[in-house]
């Protein structure tokens, strides 16, 4: 088990992204959280195997389809156990 942090940052916002990244993490099999941030970003953390995480990143690096994803930076964390994924 692993753990990442994210930051997305471009058209992030207003677009559904956080439904979007819901979605992603329950298909990847990944929990953690997501929610927005005052500058415009999208920021969380997620939890899962290896392969779950790299899915839910390549995912992340899409977004829904009206949204202009800029960057996704992603840093490891320790794994807390977390279960699910909420928007925050």
């Amino acid at each position: 088990m692993k753990r990442i942090a994210f930051v997305v940052t471009g058209r992030v916002q207003r677009v559904g992204y956080r439904r979007f990244a819901q979605r992603a993490a329950e298909q990847a099999g990944v929990s953690g959280h997501v929610r927005n941030e005052a500058d415009g970003s999208v920021v969380g953390e997620a939890e899962g195997g290896d392969a779950a995480l790299l899915s839910f990143v390549e995912a992340l690096r899409r977004g829904p389809a009206i949204s202009h994803v800029r960057s996704v930076e992603v840093e490891d964390r320790p794994a807390l156990g977390d279960s699910g994924f909420e928007i925050r």
